[in-house]
């Protein structure tokens, strides 16, 4: 239970309040004395030679939090600082997430770590990023708009109104990557959870209508129950995530139109988000988790933020006034005036192309796909990628699956694949979550060159040397590859 000193009232529908109680999290089975045992294991690059391990636990911890580590599960004759070591909570977050960020690790090294004040069998893994310059092959996985699987989350029966329900005995998403464990670590550019949906899925009749006083309850255990599916993957690999709309929305999973507004704190302006992960932005000149850089062998990867802090005098498209028109959202901004193109500018600007030929970005809104488009996105973005030569853009929002020719300001590249001058544009938002897939345009854009709107999966990056990137669309159910495309880039290696 959150030993909580005080009481936080919360307005809801302008005159009903609750007092935020000593509650426990329903997505656990608790045991006596178990309050610090860790659950929701995650785990982020920072940088070459460190690791922020992350963890939660149903009461604050009786210091700043650490980790014993080494290279032997049966060994771990290092302890962390607990400089490096911080418990952070929001007034109705039902755990705390820990965090602690190791140092001065050895490159490509599997480590094994285990919280302290837990039991002897609470060990976990990581291996550390590829060290810059190594150009030996390897894989990454991307998943986009991946959310709550099982009975409350994607399921066979899912909630009214919602598109291409799982099949039975049907493998979804996180299971697929669990099973095809071939990468190096896990990209997730935003839509992590989708809890922000509990309302919508009440109203539909998914879930059992609750009082208004407990909604906080319904939101912070369904974010807590994917995290729990989560972390038989995320206790393995490092999870790089970004921030999307539903790590931020306040208007309840789209219920517009009903009389009524219930803007959790945990839900609104990002607030799980910032608690919950820890991302290499202090590495890397960044902000926190919405925008940063790494490092991993031959390639360098940029997380940008589509939401907000988009420079140039832009809105989010989500913000008051942006082009998605939801007057309601709290979201940002966090930085200062252009913080953010600034920084995309100096990050790319001084990548060493010779030991990390490839450059990789990602913001969670696409501007070139076939659906709706983030027009903001591109006008803050796009000119810069082009500029530094991004090699490829990924990205999601639009539940489906498109692949773009390389293109830049409405032009296809001639070239297409072959050694193009212009950044090559994914979408694929199609990983899963209560609401399934969207529809594509009856007519798809001009340079559309592959597309489905009807299989969940996720994306895998294959880095064979420095002048050939392959991604594969993965299909989740089976592991088939629906869509394959190599990229060229004629340079020497």
């Amino acid at each position: 239970m959150l030993p909580m000193k005080h009481h936080l009232v919360l307005p809801l529908l302008g005159f009903v309040s609750f007092v935020l109680a000593d509650l426990p999290s329903v997505s656990h089975v608790r045991v006596p004395n178990d309050t610090f045992e860790p659950v929701q294991i995650r785990q982020a690059y920072a940088g070459s030679t460190g690791m922020h391990l992350s963890w939660n636990t149903f009461a604050k911890l009786p210091a700043p939090p650490t980790v014993h580590y080494g290279f032997s599960p049966t060994f771990l004759p290092f302890l962390s600082s607990p400089h490096n070591g911080e418990s952070v909570t929001y007034p109705t977050s039902l755990t705390y997430n820990n965090h602690v960020r190791l140092k001065q690790l050895f490159p490509n090294t599997k480590y094994y770590w285990k919280p302290a004040f837990s039991n002897a069998s609470s060990i976990f893994s990581f291996t550390t990023a590829r060290e810059t310059g190594d150009h030996t092959p390897f894989t990454a996985a991307v998943v986009v708009d991946l959310g709550l699987i099982g009975p409350q989350g994607l399921s066979t029966t899912v909630g009214a109104g919602a598109a291409h329900p799982l099949q039975p005995g049907e493998i979804n998403t996180i299971q697929s990557l669990q099973q095809h464990q071939d990468w190096d670590f896990l990209w997730h550019p935003g839509d992590i959870a989708y809890a922000d949906y509990w309302l919508k899925e009440e109203l539909q009749g998914f879930l059992p209508n609750t009082s208004i006083a407990d909604g906080f309850h319904v939101y912070e255990s369904l974010l807590n129950q994917f995290y729990d599916e989560m972390t038989p993957l995320t206790s393995q690999k490092p999870w790089m995530v970004g921030p999307g709309n539903h790590e931020a929305n306040c208007d309840n999973g789209g219920t517009k139109g009903y009389d009524v507004t219930i803007c959790i704190p945990g839900q609104t302006n990002f607030t799980g988000f910032r608690n919950h992960f820890r991302m290499p932005s202090s590495e890397s000149g960044g902000l926190e988790n919405f925008w940063f850089s790494f490092n991993h062998g031959m390639v360098h990867f940029v997380q940008f933020d589509t939401e907000t802090d988009l420079g140039h005098g832009l809105l989010g498209p989500d913000q008051p006034g942006g082009s998605a028109g939801n007057p309601g959202e709290d979201s940002g901004p966090f930085g200062l005036a252009d913080q953010q193109i600034q920084w995309l500018i100096n990050d790319l600007k001084n990548v060493d192309r010779k030991k990390t030929p490839w450059v990789v970005a990602a913001g969670h809104r696409p501007w070139y796909v076939s659906g709706t488009a983030c027009p903001e996105c591109r006008e803050a973005f796009e000119a810069t990628l082009n500029q530094y030569s991004v090699d490829l853009v990924m990205s999601g929002h639009v539940h489906v699956y498109e692949r773009s020719a390389p293109i830049f300001n409405g032009t296809v590249d001639p070239n297409g694949l072959n050694n193009p001058k212009f950044p090559w544009y994914i979408t694929n938002g199609a990983a899963g979550h209560y609401d399934g897939l969207d529809t594509l345009s009856a007519t798809l854009a001009p340079y559309s060159r592959a597309a489905s709107d009807k299989y969940y999966g996720w994306s895998r990056l294959v880095f064979h040397n420095c002048t050939h990137l392959t991604h594969e669309f993965v299909k989740s159910a089976d592991g088939t590859v629906l869509d394959s495309a190599t990229l060229f880039k004629d340079r020497k290696c």
